[in-house]
C-alpha cells in the first residue's frame, strides 16, 4: 500500500496503474458525493467520471496543504455544482429568507407513492434527505458518510464553519420532523 505522496509521485510520473488504485481507494467518496447531489443515475455516472479526470490532469498542482481524500471531495463537489448549474440552472445560494422559506414550505403533502415508500423506513429516509436543499444534502453526506470533520467539509465546500454547522443542524431539524410524523402515521396503522 502506497502513501498518498508516493501515490502521486508515481500517477504524476505516468504509472496508470497507480492512478487505478488511486480510483478505486476514492471511488466510494466521489460516488457518494455525486449521488448525495444527483439524482439520474446517468448523470452519477458521467459526473464521476469527470470528476476523476480532473483528479488526473490536476494531480501535478497537489501540494499536500490538505488530506488528498479532502482536494478529491472538493473537486467532486465543485464538479456536481457545475454540473447542476449547467443541467438544471438551479440557484445553489440560500438567503436567510430562503432558509426560512425551506424549513416551512419545502415538504409538502405526500402523494400515494410517497405514502408507500415509508413503509421502509430506510428507503424514507433516503427519500426525505434527496428532498432536502442541496447544500444541506451535500454537508450531511460528507459529515455523517464521508466522516468529514468540519474545517475539512469547509476546505471542500468553501462554506464558513459555522455555515457547515447550522446547515447540519437545520438538516437534521427537518429529517426529525419529517421522521416524528412517520412515527405517529406508523403507530396509528
Amino acid at each position: 500500500m502506497f502513501t498518498e505522496r508516493e501515490l502521486v509521485a508515481k500517477i504524476v510520473s505516468g504509472n496508470v496503474k497507480a492512478f487505478e488504485l488511486l480510483i478505486k481507494r476514492y471511488e466510494k467518496l466521489v460516488l457518494h458525493m455525486v449521488s448525495k447531489m444527483i439524482s439520474c443515475d446517468e448523470d452519477v455516472h458521467d459526473v464521476c467520471q469527470d470528476v476523476f479526470i480532473k483528479v488526473y490532469h490536476q494531480l501535478h498542482t497537489f501540494s499536500f496543504q490538505s488530506k488528498l481524500s479532502t482536494w478529491i471531495a472538493r473537486i467532486a463537489y465543485f464538479t456536481t455544482i457545475n454540473h447542476l448549474r449547467k443541467v438544471h440552472r438551479e440557484q445553489l445560494r440560500i438567503t436567510n429568507d430562503d432558509l426560512l422559506a425551506i424549513e416551512n414550505n419545502y415538504f409538502t403533502e405526500e402523494t400515494p407513492e410517497q405514502l408507500l415508500i415509508k413503509k421502509d423506513a430506510s428507503a424514507y429516509i433516503q427519500h426525505l434527505v434527496q428532498q432536502l436543499p442541496l447544500a444541506y444534502r451535500s454537508v450531511l453526506t460528507l459529515f455523517y458518510l464521508e466522516e468529514f470533520s468540519y474545517q475539512e467539509i469547509q476546505e471542500v465546500t468553501g462554506m464558513p464553519e459555522g455555515t457547515v454547522k447550522n446547515y447540519i443542524f437545520r438538516a437534521k431539524k427537518l429529517l426529525r420532523e419529517k421522521l416524528a410524523q412517520y412515527v405517529l402515521l406508523e403507530n396509528k396503522l
